[in-house]
């Protein structure tokens, strides 16, 4: 049986548990579990981290451990009793985990690593911990350690700062809000800025001196030296080193390694140096030979210098090598580091060029103690100290030093009776009271033992040696006195056996008879002659005689005369011993009390070190002089007592406090003392008021603190001795003093006067004696005191004195004095307190001051909570409240508007006072019970004052909320402020009711509360849901899920508005909505009632909810531009879809209205802007910019504009997506795009006002500045032509108001732009079909088709890929079919892509042949609709022996919504037809592509366009090569045989087209063959000539012996089907022998499709995707075309192929044999051909035409009166123009009428091949060659009815002497028509195209062309039926146009 368990709780998985049986829980290794209930050897219960999961699991596989159960029950929780800081390591470490895994996916590998190392390091330290074993300091420094890591982690990671308080976590309940924030702050500071330390340390290792030529042992001294006062700083540091140059005791690191510590910051200096002396120990000189002495001398060897300076900058332990340098005379050595540091180059140079001193050097920061914890190794391995020359900058009391140094300055020596200088050497002794020589008292400095004796250098031959040698003498203090120094001199011969013979002594005393030391300073010692050792053996001798010519006594004159003298400098560092005889006569002033007053006196003078040396013993000094002489010293005493107590209040001697303190406590015995301090005190305050000069009272007030010290001690000792006597005249004595003190203070001055400074001084230091006050006085009595003291402060006073500052320091203090914790001294001290902090925060003076009290108040008050009774508490925060919280509300509002400080600082201490003033807030808001809410809300005396507090503390809240209100890692602190406001809230929630609804209806105040609830709802930091589970856990189990709290009171205080709800209506629309973005189920459940309520209210008021809805959509598209784009804003969006969407509640609700239909119609129109939002949003967050975003932006601008009719959105998002392709660099696009915008203002001076980027200006200056930037991406886009018509807009706007200059320049422009049509290279785009299927597609791609215009030289490959790129999960798919419902519903995405064609709208311009191929290109791929994609198949049986017969094309044509390029690279299909080409047709097109190609390689070749002849060649060998294996022969076959013609009686014109094109083929075959001939290379002829003999094979398989005399007369029929004039009007006789003129190159074509054999094989080539074409300057990309259809074996048709129109008109079978060379000419490609071979000399007068004829002919063009299906040919609805031909011209005696080839002539508009839409292969893919052919070739003149071009005569040979100037009005007429006018007249409201994006797409109907502006220009040409149409451009019509 189950039993719920008592203590077994929790547990940790031993191993783990697959949980295979039932109810089994699975469990992981080092999972903690919670236990509910046990049944034998099984727990129930489930795992920590997801406890929805409950389940068994066996006992045995858990390890138990104790823990605290709150809530017992169904909801406890529970808590492991373990240290707080291994529960935060173990649940730090589980949310890291996860995250640390992430930065691996995300590929943050730095972070991963360091991450990794960290997490390992507190696993280590967490063992250590949980053993147990560590001492508690190890412990303590472990959990710093760890702590420290853990913040780490969490910031690098993001995650929240934690509080803490000795290392554990704090808990925010038990603490108060600005205990909590001061503790957050404490930490975010030390993350910031690390405190410098004071003291510094230089660690020294000596590692090894480099030199060629050592072979000595040597000395190396360092100390630190000040280059600016030239003295050392530090004692020296002195290591040996052996003959190599190393340390000589290596394994003693002590010897080789110092620390100089105790330098002060004001020591690293640049002129601060490292002073390194080198001292080498030999023979005299150098290079001496060995063998001459043994005796070894100290020699100078080198010095080196750096400043540590470079010590501050250079990484940690650097290595760095010193050049050493030599004196150039031994006698500057005493100097040499001074000339090295002025660099004196001429006195010192490198002892050698390659010695060097390899030292480690490294500068460290804190105080000793810090150092050893931090630096252990250092300190346990071992490192001597060099200490400062003096004290540190703080001296600690305790600290033992007597240390004397000596420095050896110099001396001066007689020759001593010889020739040559001495070689003095000093040896040094120090000896004490028995002449015995102190052992190891003589160091040489820090790092070597100390020695008995010390040996100077030698100086070669110096009878004035200078060594500036620095010794140390540690003494101990106890043989000081009595002890001397002896200095003995030697001269060391070089000579006889070197040995060193005495010559002379000199000695001092180290202590005077009256017990001073040797003072410092230098001292001139007399030399005493002395030859013999043994003289010196007893000491008392010498003793007796003078040491000192200083000391010598006048009549000494023998001794004073000598000029042998010895200089030692002596400096003294001891904390016992005196130099000063002032000092020395105050302690012994019993001993000389004649000298009492004088010593009192001096005792200022003395140096503070000294006093503190002997601190008890002068304080025992002077309390026993004013025992025994009150009356006589009491005054000077009292003034020594106040300079001591000073004294220690310097931060030198600060230290000394506790010892002042000690001695109070445990030494002082002067029980009589307190009534002379008291009464001189008194004296002292009493003439305060009166004085002049303040600074010496000033001096007594800063020692109140001590003084009140010494008389409550001694008072204490008095009452101990007497029990309790004069107890009332103490008080009687106190209280008077008080009074005195309280009168100066109530003194009014003006703030700079000495008494108010006076006044400042004692408000300063009466904090302090608070406490002492205590020890005697009840805490009633002392609060009465500060209480009289602080009330008798004067009240006005002026603002800017500084008194008002230190008495609010004064409060601060007494606020966190011990005084004030008591409870009954707070009751008396609160309203006083109160009454100042009111005051000056209503003024907002002190605030930082202000701040700190109320925390200190605060925190105090929620401690006190938990101790004491809950009545003095509630009483105090009454009194708060009453006072305070207004002003604090205020100040808070005041704080937060003004503008921040500028410089860092401030900025800090600004942040740091309004969030101490947040955290009071909060503070007293959390203390406050329904008692002082109510009383609080009853006190206001009028709604209004209880309006304004309202309003007030709302928005305060609002500004608590602000995310920059704390730093990001605080969500404790932001969750501690929700619930405070959220209790807050709740408690004026009801004063809200009851004060301000019904007739007192307040709108500001309800809006106020609305606004707030909002914006508390909306919060980051309450969106659990972007929490971690664990986070998410806490924060539920402490505060629960606040937002749906604050949301249930928004719906009940809406429930509560009754009809005042209107006034919300639609302002709240917006917030609210915001508020069901939020991923909160409840909270969504409870707003929905409010939308409903909304739209009912709405409804009733105006009978619609056009406001709701409005508003709606504004919020949701700015809720987007607000960038809410976190990554759950996904999920956020997604929510409100089934808000207005399936969401049954408020659907249903709708469903019951009257108002259901419009209701349900707003939800469908927001679902479907929402749907695009969101597309929006998640395109948005994409990186780079891709088609994706693009296509949004233009879905969702074009909702804007048309479902929504919202301008200023629709403006908007025309600008971002400019932006938008601005940065993908579609400059084009960028136009179109901000043309939009320009279309919508008119060229009028209505002022604009400012919006967006733009500023206040007028319409036409904003319109211009728009035309400006259009023209400029125009250009950058290489679409000039539409620049141009910008640049003439803006030109006549110039003119019309005369501004020449702007005119001049815009002409210049668009000159420019002309240009560059004519120079610039322009890439022709591919055009892509994209098929998006499947549900997956954002919405406004989903299941649509689209045409793409691809970038510069992207293939289809290329673009696939890209489209793969952008949809990363799409499949592609690999057939061209339309995919079936199951791909349509798919749960995924599936891609279709393929090429498709363009079919250009400006046939007119693409088919004259003047035209340039530059020109041209701009209309092949601008201003496109329809695109076109061919599919070969086979219809019926397939006959394997000719597939010809059976092979179909079918082809769809695409009409987009709107023309490309525009405002996107793609847009959506609108229409696809679907028509089936047959095989006759389809053979027809091929072979007229076929002929086209030809035709161009061969005037391409004759023009020698052609850089080889390889490209004919190869067409020529395809094409011939086809026919003889059957290409042709099949066609014969398949369309000639009887049963075809029976079987297709209306096929008959095809039939007779197809063999005409034929027979056209093989004559072009055989012209190409002659012109192949003249240019074939030498190695080709072969193949010439098998390709001769191919063609006659051709000939005869098609039964084609000679050929009919229409193809003779015009073989090479018109490229493009419009007569043209030559540019020579000189006929230019061409034969294939003399090819001549200059061609353009032509462009390739826009037919994509590949034509390639008839025969067999070719059609395994149906499904190739690509086709290379013959002409090897291009290759393009080809669609799925009828491959089987060509005339080739091997090779695709060319994509060169233009787009062919009607063959030339045809010459007659009869024509004269001279006009025979017209059939080469007409070979020639129109550009090249000759006028003649077009139409006869219009001078000719046998042959002229009538001159409307000629024009005609020239200028062929459509009737604009003709209806479109009189223009449109089309085979489908069989309306066909037919044009009656001759029977005795025509071959087939039968009347055919112009064949029409394609089925799908509602493509192409008119058989006039000029047509304003397309004609031949760009419409339908075949050739239109011979449209007109058979007409012409009749000589027939059409009806008057017939709108067909009008033909010409047979052409004429022109005579050669005609001149040019004949065809001038012909050629000037034939000038290109510019790009524009196509425009021009589409557009009768101005010359501005509508841009493509917003145009209509073509109708049915076609618009008739306008006249070409050549005709305007000539006049000679008018157009039928219409007046002269040179009418002014007519002005823009004014509409309703946009105010932005």
């Amino acid at each position: 049986m189950w039993i719920p368990t008592e203590h077994e709780k929790y547990g940790v998985v031993l191993a783990s548990f697959r949980g295979t049986v039932q109810h089994g829980l699975p469990l992981e290794i080092g999972d903690t579990v919670q236990i509910l209930e046990k049944c034998e050897g099984w727990y129930r219960g489930f795992i920590l981290k997801n406890p929805n999961v409950k389940g068994i699991f066996p006992s045995s596989y858990i390890h138990l451990k104790n823990a605290h159960v709150k809530n017992k029950g169904q909801f406890e929780t529970v808590i492991p009793v373990e240290d707080s800081v291994i529960t935060e390591m173990t649940s730090t470490l589980r949310d890291w985990g996860a995250m640390w895994k992430q930065l691996y996916v995300k590929n943050e590998g730095d972070l991963f690593h360091r991450l990794w190392h960290v997490m390992n390091e507190i696993l280590d330290l967490r063992r250590q911990v949980l053993v147990g074993h560590l001492t508690h300091d190890r412990m303590r420094d472990v959990k710093q350690h760890i702590t420290a890591r853990l913040d780490w982690g969490n910031e690098q990671l993001g995650l929240d700062l934690v509080p803490r308080r000795e290392f554990s976590m704090v808990d925010p309940d038990e603490i108060s809000v600005t205990e909590l924030y001061r503790l957050m702050e404490h930490r975010h500071r030390k993350k910031e800025t690390p405190t410098p330390a004071s003291t510094h340390h230089l660690f020294v290792h000596m590692k090894s001196l480099m030199s060629a030529n050592l072979g000595e042992e040597l000395e190396v001294f360092f100390h630190i030296y000040d280059g600016r006062e030239n003295r050392p700083l530090s004692e020296r540091f002195f290591v040996r080193l052996n003959k190599s140059g190393l340390p000589k005791s290596p394994e003693k690191t002590e010897r080789q390694c110092t620390l100089f510590v105790d330098l002060g910051s004001s020591d690293l200096r640049k002129d601060v140096y490292i002073v390194v002396h080198i001292i080498r120990i030999g023979r005299m000189g150098a290079g001496e030979k060995k063998n001459t002495c043994s005796v070894q001398y100290r020699r100078p060897f080198g010095c080196a210098v750096v400043s540590i300076a470079d010590l501050l900058t250079a990484d940690s332990k650097d290595d760095h090598l010193l050049k050493v340098y030599a004196c150039n005379t031994e006698s500057e050595w005493y100097q040499i580091h001074e000339n090295i540091i002025k660099k004196a180059n001429s006195r010192y140079n490198l002892s050698g060029s390659n010695t060097g001193l390899a030292v480690a050097l490294q500068l460290l920061h804190g105080d000793i103690e810090q150092l050893r914890r931090e630096y252990m190794v250092l300190f346990t391995r071992g490192v001597s100290i060099t200490r400062k020359l003096g004290f540190s900058d703080v001296i600690m009391p305790g600290e033992m030093r007597n240390d004397l140094y000596v420095t050896l300055e110099k001396g001066e020596f007689e020759k001593g009776g010889k020739s040559v200088a001495r070689n003095v050497e000093i040896t040094v002794y120090v000896l004490d009271i028995d002449g015995q020589v102190l052992k190891s008292h003589v160091a040489a400095g820090s790092g070597e033992p100390g020695a008995d004796e010390y040996h100077s250098l030698v100086l070669y031959h110096n009878n004035s040696p200078r060594w500036a040698e620095q010794i140390k003498l540690p003494i101990p203090v106890d043989m000081f006195r009595g002890s001397h120094v002896r200095f003995e001199f030697r001269h060391c011969s070089t000579k006889d056996k070197g040995e060193k013979k005495l010559f002379g002594y000199s000695f001092v005393p180290l202590m005077q008879e009256d017990g001073r030391t040797l003072p410092d300073g230098t001292h001139e010692l007399i030399i005493h002659k002395c030859e013999e050792n043994t003289s010196l053996a007893d000491c008392s001798r010498y003793l007796k005689q003078p040491f000192s010519k200083a000391n010598l006594p006048a009549n000494n004159q023998t001794l004073k005369g000598t000029k042998e003298s010895f200089w030692i400098t002596s400096f003294l560092c001891s904390t016992k011993l005196t130099q000063n005889g002032d000092m020395l006569d105050l302690l012994k002033w019993r001993a000389h009390p004649e000298r009492i007053n004088d010593s009192l006196s001096k005792l200022k003078e003395i140096d503070g070190s000294e006093i503190v040396k002997f601190l008890q013993d002068t304080l025992d000094t002077l309390f026993g002089i004013l025992d025994e002489s009150s009356q006589r010293y009491g005054l000077k005493v009292f003034d020594s007592l106040v300079h001591i107590i000073n004294l220690l209040q310097d931060s030198k001697f600060q230290h000394f406090k506790p010892v002042m303190d000690t001695y109070i406590e445990s030494h002082f015995a002067g029980a009589l003392s307190y009534r002379d301090l008291i009464k001189v005190l008194k004296w002292y305050v009493d003439r305060i008021v009166d004085a002049e000069h303040q600074d010496h009272i000033q001096q007594v007030l800063k020692a109140t603190e001590y003084i009140f010290k010494y008389i409550i001690q001694s008072r204490r000792l008095f009452s101990l001795a007497t029990g309790g006597q004069n107890e009332e005249e103490f008080r009687v004595c106190i209280h008077e003093l008080f009074m005195s003190i309280r009168f100066f203070l109530s003194q009014e001055n003006k703030g700079t006067s000495p008494v108010a400074q006076t006044q400042a001084v004692f408000l300063r230091t009466f904090p302090s004696v608070y406490g002492e006050l205590l020890k005697i006085f009840t805490v009633r009595e002392v609060a009465g005191f500060v209480r009289e003291t602080l009330g008798s402060l004067p009240t006005t006073v002026h603002a800017d004195c500084p008194l008002e500052a230190v008495k609010l320091q004064c409060i601060a203090k007494t606020v966190e004095s011990q005084l004030y914790v008591n409870p009954e001294s707070r009751c008396i001290l609160l309203p006083v307190v109160l009454r100042v902090l009111q005051a000056h925060m209503q003024e907002q003076r002190d605030l930082v001051m202000c701040a700190r009290i109320l925390t200190s108040m605060l925190s105090l008050i929620k401690k006190e909570e938990t101790v004491t009774a809950e009545p003095v508490v509630s009483e105090e925060v009454e009194l708060i409240v009453e006072s305070l919280l207004a002003v604090l509300l205020r100040t808070i509002l005041e704080i937060s508007n003004r503008p921040q400080p500028a410089g860092p600082s401030m900025r800090l201490q600004f942040q740091d006072v309004t969030g101490e003033f947040v955290a009071c807030l909060l503070a007293l808001l959390r203390q406050m019970s329904d008692r002082h809410y109510q009383q609080l809300l009853q006190a206001f005396s009028s709604k209004d004052n209880l309006r304004d507090f309202l309003l007030q503390i709302f928005t305060v809240f609002r500004i608590l909320i602000r995310p920059e209100m704390f730093p990001k890692d605080w969500t404790v602190m932001r969750l501690v402020t929700n619930n405070v406001i959220i209790t807050t809230v709740l408690y004026l929630s009801d004063a809200l009711r009851k004060n301000f609804l019904n007739d007192k209806f307040d709108y500001k105040v309800w809006d106020s509360y609305f606004y707030l609830s909002v914006i508390f709802i909306n919060q980051p930091c309450l969106q659990l849901e972007s929490f971690s589970p664990s986070k998410r856990k806490k924060i539920l189990e402490k505060y629960g899920d606040m937002r749906v709290m604050m949301g249930c009171e928004i719906f009940s205080m809406w429930q509560n508005l009754g009809e005042h709800k209107l006034n919300f209506i639609p302002a709240m629309i917006g917030p609210f909505l915001e508020v069901t973005l939020v991923p909160q189920p409840d909270l969504r459940n409870v707003m929905i009632p409010i939308f409903h309520d909304m739209m009912d209210w709405e409804q009733r008021r105006s009978g619609n909810f056009k406001q709701v809805e409005a508003k709606l959509i504004d919020k949701l598209d700015s809720l987007m531009s607000e960038g809410k784009g976190d990554e759950t804003y996904r999920e956020l969006f997604n929510s409100i879809i089934p808000l207005f969407g399936p969401y049954p509640s408020l659907l249903k609700k709708i469903e019951r209205e009257t108002w259901r239909e419009s209701g349900i119609s707003l939800i469908a129109t927001v679902t479907r802007l929402m749907e695009r939002l969101l597309d929006y949003r998640d395109c948005m967050k994409l990186g780079e910019v891709d088609g994706k975003k693009i296509g949004c932006t233009v879905s969702l601008l074009n909702f804007y504009k048309t479902e929504l009719n919202k301008e200023e959105m629709y403006i908007r998002y025309i600008h971002k997506l400019y932006d938008l392709h601005l940065k993908a660099q579609n400059y084009t696009e960028a136009s179109y795009t901000l043309l939009l915008y320009d279309e919508l203002l008119e060229w009028s001076d209505r002022p604009l006002r400012e919006f967006l980027n733009y500023p206040m200006q007028s319409e036409w200056q904003r319109k211009e500045y728009l035309h400006l930037t259009i023209i400029q991406n125009f250009d950058r886009g290489k679409c000039w032509e539409n620049g141009i018509i910008l640049c003439r807009e803006l030109a006549d706007q110039y003119e019309s108001y005369y501004d020449y200059r702007n005119l001049s320049k815009m002409r210049m422009m668009e000159a420019s732009l002309y240009d560059k049509i004519m120079d610039q290279q322009r890439l022709e785009p591919e055009f892509f079909r994209v098929g998006f299927y499947g549900k997956k597609f954002p919405f406004f791609l989903r299941n649509k088709e689209f045409v793409c215009r691809g970038h510069d030289y992207e293939r289809l490959e290329a673009f696939q890929q890209r489209m793969l790129n952008e949809f990363p999960h799409a499949i592609a798919m690999q057939h061209v079919n339309q995919p079936d419902q199951t791909i349509y519903q798919a749960e995924a995405q599936y891609l279709q892509i393929y090429a498709v064609t363009p079919i250009p709208e400006s046939q007119d311009v693409l088919q004259r042949d003047g035209v340039p191929d530059n020109i041209k290109s701009f209309y092949k791929f601008n201003h496109i609709w329809r695109f076109r994609y061919d599919r070969p198949f086979h219809k019926g049986t397939k006959d394997k022996e000719n597939e010809f017969k059976s092979l179909w094309v079918e082809r769809t044509t695409l009409t987009l919504v709107q023309s490309l390029p525009g405002i996107s690279r793609w847009f959506e299909v609108d229409k696809r037809e679907l028509v089936e080409v047959s095989p006759l047709e389809n053979a027809i097109e091929v072979i007229e592509n076929k002929n086209l190609q030809l035709r161009t390689l061969i005037t391409q070749c004759q023009s020698r366009q052609m850089q080889n002849i390889n490209p004919l060649t190869m067409c020529l060998n395809g094409v011939i090569d086809a026919a003889v294996n059957g290409g042709l022969a099949r066609y014969q076959e398949a369309f000639f045989v009887k049963d075809y013609i029976m079987n297709h009686p209306e096929d008959g014109e095809k039939i007779g087209r197809l063999r005409e094109l034929m027979f056209e083929q093989a004559h072009i075959l055989e012209y190409g063959l002659a012109v192949h001939e003249k240019f074939v290379p030498q190695d080709m002829r072969p193949l010439h000539k098998k390709l001769v003999d191919q063609f006659h094979l051709m000939k005869s398989s098609l039964g084609i012996q000679e050929f009919p005399a229409y193809v003779r007369a015009s073989p090479v029929h018109f490229t493009n089907g419009s007569p043209r004039t030559c540019r020579n009007s000189v006929p230019n006789i061409i034969s294939p022998d003399g090819g001549r003129g200059v061609t353009r190159r032509s462009y390739p074509a826009v037919n994509r499709y590949s034509s390639s054999s008839l025969s067999s094989q070719a059609s395994n080539e149906v499904s190739n995707i690509t086709g290379q074409s013959e002409s090897s300057d291009e290759v393009f990309n080809m669609q799925p075309s009828p491959s089987t259809s060509s005339l080739s074996s091997n090779h695709s048709a060319s994509p060169n192929v233009t787009s062919s129109a009607p063959s030339s008109a045809r010459g007659s079978p009869q024509m004269a044999e001279k006009h025979k060379h017209s059939r080469e000419n007409a070979c020639l490609s129109p550009r090249e051909r000759p006028v003649s071979a077009i139409f006869p000399n219009p001078l000719d007068p046998a042959q002229r035409a009538p001159p409307h004829q000629i024009g005609d002919t020239t200028l062929p063009r459509s009737d604009p009166n003709l209806s479109a299906p009189d223009k449109a040919g089309s085979s489908a609805k069989n309306v066909r123009s037919q044009s009656p031909v001759s029977a005795s011209r025509s071959p087939q005696k039968t009347t055919v009428p112009p064949f029409t080839p394609s089925p799908t002539e509602c493509q192409s508009t008119s058989l006039v091949s000029n047509s304003p839409v397309l004609s031949g292969s760009y419409s339908s893919g075949i050739s239109s060659l011979s449209r007109c052919s058979v007409s012409e070739a009749s000589g027939t003149e059409l009806p008057a009815g017939d709108h067909l071009p009008h033909t010409l005569p047979p052409p004429t040979t022109l005579p050669n002497s005609v001149s040019s100037s004949s065809d001038e009005p012909i050629r000037r007429e034939n000038k290109t028509p510019p790009p524009y006018s196509v425009y021009e007249r589409n557009n009768p409201r101005r010359p501005v195209p509508l841009p493509h994006s917003l145009s209509i797409p073509p109708q049915v109907d076609p618009p008739a062309l306008p006249p070409k502006p050549h005709q305007l220009r000539t006049g000679s040409m008018k157009l039928d039926g219409t007046s002269d149409p040179r009418v002014p451009r007519p002005r823009p019509l004014p509409r309703k146009v946009s105010q932005l």
